[in-house]
């Protein structure tokens, strides 16, 4: 589904304004009040095989596995994906979830930086697991993870994208 080119023009024209408005130029922004991301957590349909697929495939190590605080019988896992970041799973067994769906206020997907060699690296063992991919810019590969999540690699350093500076 694509939308009409004068639909499309007035998406520009609001998303300039927008910029114009809201977005402060780099010298007079303040600092952000946060540190950094402690975790995302992200719901698995398998422990075993999520850890295979994120640790073995991908190269995040397991780091951590608990039982979930507020669901118990339900594992609480979590991923080093670098600079004191973690990538954190919680399954739920029993309550009989349905598959990954895009909703409003939910994932679009996942973008975690990578440096080149080792972006190299996983896309060739996605290659060996044979799992699907498409790649853009030469620096990006998006992919479902094992539960139906959009997760993206990026070879960009982190705070750029593209080449732009993001942060």
């Amino acid at each position: 589904m694509s939308l009409p080119e004068t639909r499309v023009a007035e998406l520009a024209a609001e998303r300039d304004r927008l910029r114009a408005e809201l977005l402060r130029e780099r010298a007079q922004r303040p600092p952000s009040s946060a540190r950094g991301i402690h975790h995302t957590a992200l719901i698995s349909g398998d422990v075993r095989r999520t850890v295979e697929f994120y640790q073995d495939v991908l190269g995040f190590p397991l780091t951590e596995m608990f039982e979930n605080r507020d669901y118990p019988g339900s594992t609480h896992f979590f991923f080093d994906v670098g600079n004191g970041n973690a990538v954190a799973f919680f399954d739920l067994p029993g309550l009989d979830l349905g598959p990954y769906a895009e909703v409003l206020g939910g994932l679009h997907h996942l973008a975690i930086s990578m440096e080149p060699e080792q972006w190299r690296a996983a896309r060739s063992r996605m290659d060996a697991a044979g799992v699907s991919y498409v790649e853009e810019s030469g620096t990006s590969v998006y992919f479902t993870d094992p539960d139906g999540a959009r997760v993206e690699l990026i070879a960009d350093p982190l705070g750029e994208m593209y080449g732009e500076a993001v942060v």
